[in-house]
C-alpha cells in the first residue's frame, strides 16, 4: 500500500495538481459546467436523470469523505491517496449540478419575473467555492449543498411523480431538508474536527433559513415552474394547423437581435385577430393546464391591466414542446404582454410586444414557420 502511495504521489498528474493547486478547483468547477453543457438535453431523458442522480450522490459521498479526512479516518486505506482530490471532486460536482440547473432554467423565453432566482443560480455557477480554504468552511459548504439539494429534488420529484404543484414543491423541500440534515448529523457524529469547528444549532438554523427563503421565493412566484419550460413564444399574424403542424406567420426580427425571433413592434390591421403561439416543454406523461394571460399597459395609471385569460391543456413528451395558441380581436394600440403561466400562476415566460395601428404601415419581413 505504501509503495503504491509513493508511486502515485510521484506521478505526473499528482505533480501537476500540486503545482497548480491554486487554480485546480476553478478548472474542476468549470469542467463540471462544460461537461453538462455538452451532454445534457432534456430533464426526463434517462441519460440526464442518471447524470444528475450520479452527481448528487457523488457530491454527498465526497462531502462525507472530505469532512472525515481531517480526523485521519482514511489513514492507511486506499482512500488516503485521494484525499487531496476531495475538494476538487466537490468543485466538479458543484459545477456540474449548478450548470445543469442554469441550462434547464434558462430555457424559458423570458425570465422577467423569475430573474432573481436565476441570478442566484448563475452566481452560484460563476462565483462558487474556487479555493480550498473556502471549501473547508463547513457553514458555507453545507449551505451551498442544501441549496443544490433542494433544487435537485424540485426537478426530480415532479419527473418521477409525473405531477407538479404546491404540494409537490413542499414535498421536494421536505425531502431535501431531511436528506441534508441527515448527512450533517452523520458527519457531526463521526467527525470530532467538525464538532470542534461547527455549532450544530447555528448550522441547522442556516439550513432552515434557506428552506424558508426558497419557499418565500416560490410563494411570490419568483421561481420558474421546473421541470416545465417555455421553449418558443411568438406574436403572430396568422396560425394554421395542418398535418399536425402549426404554421405560424409572423414578422421576423432583425438578425442581430438573436434572443428573439419575432418583431416586437406588431403592425396590426383592425378587425383581424392577433395571435400568440407558445410551445411548452414538459416531461413525458406530465399533464398540465397552461394559461395565456393577456395584459396591456395603461400609461395613465402606469400599470399593467388584465385583459383576458385563455387556457389549454398540455401533455408532456414532445421534444420540441407542446404547442398551443390564443388570439384576440379588437385590441388597442400600445404595449402588450402575454404571460404564459400555470394554474398556480407560476410564470413560464412573458411574450412582450407593441401594437401599432397605422394604415400606412405594413407588416415587415413576414415569414411562415412550421412548428
Amino acid at each position: 500500500m505504501k509503495r503504491a502511495l509513493v508511486k502515485y504521489r510521484n506521478s505526473g498528474f499528482s505533480k501537476f495538481i500540486r503545482k497548480h493547486k491554486k487554480y485546480a478547483p476553478i478548472l474542476f468547477f468549470i469542467g463540471g459546467f462544460i461537461f453538462d453543457t455538452l451532454t445534457l438535453g432534456r430533464i426526463d431523458r434517462t441519460y440526464d436523470l442518471v447524470v444528475l442522480c450520479f452527481h448528487m450522490s457523488a457530491l454527498s459521498l465526497t462531502l462525507y469523505l472530505f469532512n472525515l479526512s481531517d480526523d485521519g479516518k482514511w489513514k492507511d486505506t486506499f482512500l488516503e491517496r485521494f484525499e487531496e482530490y476531495f475538494p476538487l471532486a466537490i468543485q466538479f460536482f458543484f459545477g456540474g449540478l449548478s450548470s445543469a440547473y442554469v441550462i434547464y432554467f434558462s430555457r424559458s423565453v423570458s425570465l422577467s419575473k423569475t430573474a432573481s432566482f436565476f441570478v442566484i443560480l448563475v452566481v452560484l455557477l460563476l462565483a462558487n467555492e474556487f479555493l480550498k480554504k473556502r471549501i473547508a468552511n463547513k457553514y458555507l459548504q453545507f449551505s451551498i449543498y442544501y441549496f443544490i439539494n433542494f433544487t435537485f429534488f424540485t426537478f426530480m420529484i415532479p419527473v418521477f411523480l409525473r405531477d407538479m404543484g404546491h404540494i409537490i414543491f413542499l414535498i421536494s423541500g421536505a425531502v431535501s431538508l431531511v436528506c441534508t440534515i441527515g448527512l450533517i448529523r452523520i458527519i457531526y457524529r463521526k467527525s470530532p474536527s467538525t464538532r470542534a469547528e461547527v455549532h450544530l444549532g447555528k448550522l441547522l438554523s442556516i439550513i432552515i433559513s434557506i428552506y424558508i427563503l426558497i419557499n418565500v421565493f416560490y410563494h411570490f412566484k419568483l421561481i420558474p415552474p421546473v421541470p416545465l419550460a417555455l421553449q418558443t413564444g411568438i406574436v403572430a399574424h396568422d396560425i394554421k394547423v395542418k398535418n399536425n403542424e402549426y404554421l405560424v406567420t409572423y414578422e421576423q426580427e432583425n438578425q442581430f437581435i438573436f434572443w428573439r425571433d419575432y418583431r416586437s413592434e406588431f403592425n396590426y390591421t383592425p378587425n383581424t385577430p392577433i395571435y400568440v403561439f407558445s410551445s411548452v416543454f414538459a416531461p413525458t406523461a406530465l399533464e398540465k393546464s397552461i394559461i395565456h394571460r393577456w395584459e396591456y399597459y395603461n400609461e395613465t395609471s402606469d400599470q399593467w391591466v388584465f385583459a383576458d385569460d385563455i387556457s389549454f391543456n398540455i401533455k408532456g413528451g414532445r421534444n420540441d414542446g407542446y404547442r398551443g395558441y390564443s388570439y384576440k380581436n379588437n385590441v388597442k394600440a400600445g404595449l402588450w404582454r402575454v404571460e404564459v403561466i400555470t394554474q398556480e400562476e407560476l410564470v413560464l415566460g412573458v411574450i412582450n410586444f407593441k401594437i401599432i395601428i397605422d394604415p400606412s404601415q405594413k407588416p415587415k419581413q413576414l415569414v411562415q414557420k412550421a412548428f
